[in-house]
């Protein structure tokens, strides 16, 4: 695989997580919008068979709890994949990308987990769910590696890992954009919603950017 820089690639990138930020601040700067962390927004008692009551009240419905609940594992595998990078990576494309998905991803952990607690509902615990055992989203669609799959990648290294990694993080990315879209025509959650476009657009970009870099586009 050969290195190379690819500005346009970072251009649209930028340019589409800056419009999705502003559909995010738009969202919470409307009526019965509330922070992105949610810290004093009322909460749902509990997930139940009656929850559809609490979620009229709070501003969400259960495509939001299942789009926090199944993007919070999703992410913390991305992050995982790419703190390997910065030992094993060969170029320095790669490593770059990488440093991009956790900065972009770390704090969208934090705030979907910030949401399921306002809204009373569990939060994915951490470990060995987060890869095969995160049962319901371990599937072609979600995109999430198995734990072989992990093994694989964390012992490569050079310029193997860096095809590894690009080509596992594209059918990851894909299955982040196709639960990000079932967000935004399912959810109702108008931060959330924004935050899938913001998913759509930025992680859309860096699949074509590691295609790219493949020689496969």
């Amino acid at each position: 695989m050969t290195a190379r820089r690819l500005p346009r690639a970072r251009k649209a990138a930028a340019a589409a997580v800056g419009a999705a930020a502003a559909l995010v601040l738009a969202a919470c700067g409307t009526g019965g919008g509330e922070p992105t962390r949610h810290t004093g927004h009322d909460s749902a008692p509990s997930a139940s068979p009656s929850a559809s009551a609490s979620v009229a009240r709070s501003g969400h419905n259960a495509a939001d709890v299942a789009f926090a609940q199944g993007m919070i594992p999703h992410h913390r595998q991305a992050v995982d994949m790419a703190d390997m990078a910065e030992g094993r990576a060969a170029a320095k494309e790669v490593k770059d990308l990488a440093a991009a998905i956790k900065k972009a991803q770390d704090p969208e952990i934090r705030t979907l987990t910030g949401w399921l607690t306002s809204w009373g509902e569990q939060v994915p615990a951490e470990g060995a769910a987060d890869h095969s055992g995160h049962s319901g989203h371990g599937d072609a669609m979600s995109g999430m590696m198995t734990d072989q799959e992990m093994e694989q990648l964390e012992k490569s290294s050079g310029k193997a890992f860096d095809t590894a990694f690009l080509t596992l993080m594209i059918k990851h990315h894909q299955g982040a954009v196709t639960m990000a879209k079932t967000e935004q025509t399912q959810g109702s959650h108008p931060p959330a919603r924004a935050m899938a476009g913001e998913i759509i657009a930025s992680q859309s970009a860096e699949i074509a950017e590691m295609r790219e870099l493949l020689g496969t586009d």
